[in-house]
This record gives structure tokens, sequence and C-alpha cells, in this order.
């Protein structure tokens, strides 16, 4: 059957692009790269290209339930894997219970745009009468299907069964919150450049331009309502960087002093990197394995007009460091990033068990191989976004009992919350002091 050519500010052009998204991470691709392979995303205009992401993210989110319920409407799992996908990313729109804001379509319109998806689809074409009919007997059995689907742990969290074994097992008062907080829309939240501007400043500035915010710390702000970037005002001019409220944390506790010697490893995307910089006039080294993840570090460092010496570097190797030790290190070091679901909602279906024991044996030789690069007296600042204790607080005390690090006053662990008083993601901050000789 031949397909039919989609518009690109089309529901159903958003659908397709989305569905071939989803497929890719069900192959192991995680959903950024994902997104700038899908054909067509990067020509795409900015709204069509944020829809296109929307839907993406939302099917992440809503993955768990819309496998089970595809597994109900259907006798075998629909293939090729775009047209598991496009039905994934459908249902999730016209599922209402799925966590997250609403959709902003109606549900009549995306049955018939998700016809006219599978249309546009060379690889879908056949199947879509098939489409209409699993969408439109969700519609009509939607309780019963609904009812059936969520007495399975997967279908009713949207989570793998081991993560949720894991997180009960870790935090057996606060799980489910911690579920239901990685399954929200993250909020846009900004750090202000204290160099540039002052907090009450900035929000005076966006209360001319009729945008609503508030302080929720020192130098951040919360959006009441996200915004792309290119629309945020003084960002472009380096007034403002786009950072989570919980990870604005990590550049004060080392209590930068001007003239100081500073590594901040594994450094991309490079926030961390500017909010030392804004905080101190330092010698500041971003170090990264990626040199392309440096890239970026340099562009954010363009716009706030500050300057560090990048280096392409293995943060447990010490084959680029020039033997000079460092008064400060912030050591924000790989792991499975389960404390930043809502921004990243692929990683759950992309990691697995095992990957929590392999990254924190990795971390643990970054700890200790940055540990000998510090001066005595200095601090290095452990940072990960991870909720699994083995990766945070366990790596922590056996980090201090083998260096026999002194350990200093930090927030520890940071489950994430999605309230409106406490909107933040999930973090772990451990201090440490290196004795003197």
């Amino acid at each position: 059957m031949a397909a039919i050519d989609l518009k690109p500010d089309s529901l159903a052009f958003s659908l397709r692009s989305a569905a071939h998204a989803v497929a890719l991470v069900r192959s192991g691709t995680a959903l950024p790269q994902a997104l700038t392979r899908v054909q067509g995303y990067a020509e795409t205009s900015g709204q069509s290209k944020g829809a296109i992401q929307d839907i993406a993210y939302r099917a992440m989110r809503g993955l768990g339930r819309a496998d089970a319920l595809l597994t109900l409407l259907t006798n075998r799992a629909p293939e090729p894997a775009t047209l598991h996908g496009l039905l994934c990313c459908a249902l999730t729109l016209i599922d209402h219970d799925t966590a997250g804001p609403a959709a902003p379509y109606e549900t009549f319109t995306v049955v018939n745009q998700a016809v006219e998806a599978a249309s546009g689809d060379p690889a879908m074409a056949h199947a879509k009468g098939m489409v209409n009919a699993v969408l439109r007997r969700f519609l009509r059995e939607r309780t019963t299907l609904l009812a059936e689907v969520l007495r399975q742990p997967v279908a009713e969290w949207n989570y793998p069964v081991w993560w949720i074994d894991a997180l009960r097992a870790a935090y057996p008062t606060d799980w489910q919150q911690i579920l239901h907080a990685g399954n929200a829309a993250p909020p846009l939240t900004l750090r202000v450049n204290q160099r540039r501007t002052t907090t009450a400043a900035y929000i005076t500035l966006l209360a001319e331009q009729q945008i609503t915010a508030r302080q929720v710390g020192p130098s951040a702000v919360r959006l009441e309502r996200p915004l792309p970037v290119s629309q945020i005002p003084g960002f472009s001019d380096g007034l403002v960087s786009v950072q989570d409220a919980a990870a604005q944390l990590a550049a004060p506790l080392l209590e930068v002093k001007d003239g100081m010697r500073v590594l901040d490893a594994c450094a991309a995307p490079g926030g961390k990197t500017g909010h030392l910089l804004e905080l101190a006039q330092l010698d500041l080294i971003a170090l990264d394995s990626d040199p392309r993840r440096l890239k970026r570090i340099e562009e954010n460092l363009q716009r706030l007009q500050l300057q560090a010496r990048l280096v392409a570097g293995d943060a447990s190797a010490a084959d680029w460091w020039d033997g000079q030790h460092f008064d400060c290190i912030l050591a924000d070091v790989p792991c499975t990033a389960s404390g930043i679901l809502r921004r990243h909602p692929d990683i759950r279906w992309l990691r697995r068990k095992a990957d929590t024991a392999q990254l924190a044996a990795l971390s643990s030789r970054i700890l200790d191989n940055l540990w000998r690069m510090l001066k005595p007296d200095g601090r290095l600042l452990f940072v990960t976004c991870s909720l699994w204790p083995q990766e945070s607080e366990a790596q922590a005390a056996a980090f201090a009992m083998r260096n026999q690090a002194q350990r200093l006053p930090a927030p520890g662990q940071l489950l994430p919350t999605a309230t409106s008083d406490d909107d933040h993601d999930g973090l772990f901050y451990a201090l440490f002091r290196k004795p003197a000789v």
C-alpha cells in the first residue's frame, strides 16, 4: 500500500516521528539521540519539533501501561517496531489516567491522526486499519481494559518491576512518592548569573514581560510555565542558565574563593562549571571524557562570558593531569541517573539492574583517583544523580573509610519531589576534606 505525504506541521507527522524515536529507544538508544536520528526532526519548525519531543517523552512515561494495553488489544506484539511505537504514543495521548499534564489534543483527533501517521509511513501503511481498530476499541472499553492492566505493577507505575522493587527496599516509606515524582513533567528552573544581575532584579525583568516566576533558592528561579530557551529573557546574553534547583546546591558547597585552582570532573554539559565561575575568579579545569561534550561546555561558557580550561580526559586515569594539586574538586560521577527520571524518562527502560554495581565500581575508581590530586586541607564534593544507596551513601561511606577522608556537612540524599512548594530532582551530595599532612 502506497504511503501518503504528511505535512510537517500536522499531528500525524509528529506521531510518526515520535513513533520512530520510541522504536529506537526500544533498541537501546537514549531518547535525545533517538530524536536527532529521526528523519526530518532537525529540519522541522520549532513548534513541530516541540510536539515530536513532547509526544515521545509522554510515551516514555506511559510505556509500561501502553505495552500492557497492547497485549490485551492485539494477539501479538505489533510489527514493525515503529508500528508498536505509534500505538504506544497514541494510547498514551488518549489514556487520560497516564501521569503528566493532559495532552493538548482531542481524543478522536489523536485516533484520526494516528491512522494518518500509519498511512504516511511505507512500513506501516498496511496497518492503518489495525491502528484505527485498536485505538477505537480502547476508547470503547477503556474502563474494563484499564482495570485489568492496572493489576500489573509495570502498568500501574510505568516502571520495570526490578526498579519498583529496588525503590521499595531502599525507601520503604517514600517509594510511591518517588515513583510519582519520576512520572511528573519537570519544571523549568533557572540559575541567575550573580555576576550580571540579582535574583530579585531578574524576577522583576520577567514580570515586566508578563512571565510569572518565583524564587526557589539563592539564585534559583522557577517559571510557572516552561518556555523555549529562545524565549527566556536574558538567556542568550548570559543572565541565566537552565539548572534544576537541587543541582544548584553543588557549587556553593565547595566555598570557592578567588584564585583557587579547581577541577570540575565529568563536567559536561557545564552547568556546575558555569556556577563555580559565577561564584569566584578561578583557575578552573573542566574535564570530560567526550570531546563532543566539551563543545557544549565551551558554548555555555561563551554565552555566560566566562572562561575555563577544557580538557578531554578520563577522570579515572591521570594521563591528562599536570601534577599540580587542586584546592577543590567537584566530582559529578557517572551513575544510573535514577534521580532525574522526569527529565530522562527513557532511562528506566534502558537501565538494567546490573548497571548499578558496574557504575558504582567505576565511580569508586574515579573518586580514589581524584583524591590524590587534591591538596591537603582541600575539599572534594561527591555528587551523583542516583537514588540507589550503592551509588550514593554506601559509596560515600566506603570512600571515606578507604581514604581517611573527613566528612563535612552536606545535604546527603535528596529525594525527587514534584509539589508546588518543593520541585526538584533527586541528587546525592557528600563533601570531604583531605587531612593536612
